[in-house]
């Protein structure tokens, strides 16, 4: 029955997005309470979450009212205000699976979708994200998930169809999602959803994975898709030290064909601006790119679940090259790819609730010094380069400076892409939280400061240093009320015309929000 208990609990937490890794942090159930439940084939878990907001933080283009992700002062137009705006989102993630007795346990399907809205957004239309004016009627529904899982041996899952594509070796599906965001590479270089297949197992005290997915097809009688391939492994070692280490491979001959909206995808698309990473200069019609990724990692109680201390940290190295096609058909290198990527997070649980904790982590990405005029990008590439968002880094426990989870329609912040649009970043965050009511009240206060590792034209290398407080009521099991705030004091960094909302709309006023939310998982 515990096993029962755990395997619910955490597709309770897979059911949220990779936005939201608090989710499973609301309570705990009983055995009781699933007792009921061992033999049903059909289940529904959903995840709700009602948000306000006010803060100085709005889009300009009316277009982009309804979803707006990416980073800060961007090409997604927002920018900050003398005064404060006021906003209401809401959002429902369910989660059905279908687990036939009759099969014995060897097949079960997952679908899951999300409806979201900002509160008198629009009625009676057609799009994801829009529906809570009055009346409603919208069509609305988005899809994450429709994968079937195989359980081929024990231990062994064979996935097949659009699931998570998340940079971990654990499987998405039986793991608690704080678990996926604090070990591996924390979803910094991948986080989002794919069609593909992928095998997860463990044999010899060894964790496993080999995932392929399609990330975009375009024309199938041409080779204008973008692949990517990837093996993981990891291994638990003595006193809790679990290393791993993983490569993957990505193979592009799209053009930028697909991909986001207007925006399509790819190392030089609109996309990659718009999200916070490095948009390469103009290749043309046509190129193709090879993009591999080498990462190690470890991590030690994580979570304070087995002790004080508690550590994570990886070190990622991106290698590649960039091809443009020639008026005569031939591909010639037009940039070589070589960046590195590194974090550390360590903690330490002082109290005896797991929520008494201080908490500092540190980021590092290398930079990039012009453009690619050398016939080099020193900088790093992420999923960000691919899908909004491709790599949601949302576990450092800042709000502004680096992405927050708790999010429906509003999903940006200073640095959103590790690549800081190829300047690089050092960044860290301290956070320490305290348990006024065990388990039941606690309080967080934090900040974090962040350097861009090469300056823009016209600036300098402070980004900016941030101050966050919140509090988180769990009044009843899977159900909590919570608020939030924070300030970004914003650096030189911002002194360049090249970062500036518009591309060079003069300096931001420094960002602030304050809000408040409803979470509840049911089941």
């Amino acid at each position: 029955m515990r096993a029962r208990l755990i395997v619910v609990l955490t597709l309770l937490c897979s059911a949220a997005r990779a936005e939201d890794p608090d989710s499973e942090s609301l309570g705990a159930t009983t055995p009781d309470q699933l007792e009921a439940h061992r033999d049903d084939q059909l289940r529904f878990l959903a995840y709700f979450l009602t948000r306000a907001e006010a803060t100085n933080v709005a889009p300009t283009n009316d277009l982009l009212q309804g979803r707006v992700v990416g980073r800060l002062f961007g090409s997604n137009t927002t920018q900050t205000t003398s005064g404060a705006n006021f906003v209401a989102e809401q959002r429902l993630i369910p989660f059905v699976i279908f687990e036939p007795r009759v099969l014995d346990r060897f097949a079960r399907l997952r679908l899951s979708f999300e409806i979201n809205w900002t509160w008198g957004d629009s009625s009676y239309g057609v799009g994801g994200n829009f529906g809570g004016a009055f009346s409603g009627r919208q069509i609305n529904i988005e899809t994450q998930n429709v994968e079937v899982e195989f359980r081929l041996l024990k231990g062994w899952y064979l996935n097949i169809g659009l699931q998570r594509l998340w940079d971990n070796v654990r499987n998405p599906y039986n793991t608690f999602f704080s678990t996926i965001s604090l070990t591996g590479t924390r979803l910094m270089f991948w986080g989002s959803d794919a069609v593909g297949v992928s095998l997860y197992g463990q044999q010899w005290g060894q964790s496993f994975k080999l995932g392929g997915y399609v990330l975009y097809e375009n024309k199938i009688q041409d080779d204008d898709h973008v692949l990517l391939f990837e093996a993981l492994t990891s291994r638990t070692l003595p006193f809790g030290l679990n290393v791993g280490g993983s490569v993957r491979y990505l193979r592009d001959t799209s053009s930028g064909a697909g991909g986001v909206s207007v925006l399509g995808q790819g190392p030089s698309s609109p996309l990659a601006d718009y999200d916070g990473a490095y948009r390469f200069p103009s290749t043309g019609a046509n190129y193709h790119a090879d993009l591999a990724w080498v990462d190690v990692n470890a991590a030690m109680n994580p979570e304070f679940t087995a002790g004080r201390w508690g550590a994570s940290a990886f070190v990622v190295g991106n290698f590649g090259q960039l091809r443009t096609k020639q008026p005569d058909g031939r591909y010639v290198k037009a940039a070589d790819i070589l960046g590195l990527a590194a974090n550390l997070r360590l903690g330490y649980r002082y109290g005896n609730s797991r929520n008494d904790v201080i908490v500092g982590d540190f980021v590092y990405s290398t930079g990039n010094h012009n453009g690619i005029a050398g016939g080099r990008y020193t900088g790093v590439i992420t999923g960000n380069t691919y899908g909004a968002p491709g790599a949601p880094f949302i576990s450092s426990g800042a709000y502004l400076l680096l992405p927050h989870s708790t999010v429906v329609n509003r999903f940006y912040a200073a640095v959103f892409d590790v690549s800081n649009l190829g300047y690089g970043l050092s960044a860290g965050t301290l956070n320490v939280s305290y348990d006024l009511i065990r388990n039941v009240l606690t309080a967080k206060v934090g900040g974090a400061v962040g350097y861009a590792n090469v300056a823009p034209s016209g600036g300098g290398h402070f980004i900016g240093a941030e101050a966050n407080a919140s509090l988180v009521w769990r009044i009843k099991v899977f159900f909590a009320v919570e608020l939030h705030g924070a300030y970004l004091w914003l650096g030189d960094f911002y002194d360049s015309p090249a970062v500036q909302p518009g591309g060079g709309g003069g300096r931001p006023q420094n960002p602030w929000t304050v809000f408040t939310d409803l979470k509840w998982l049911m089941f």
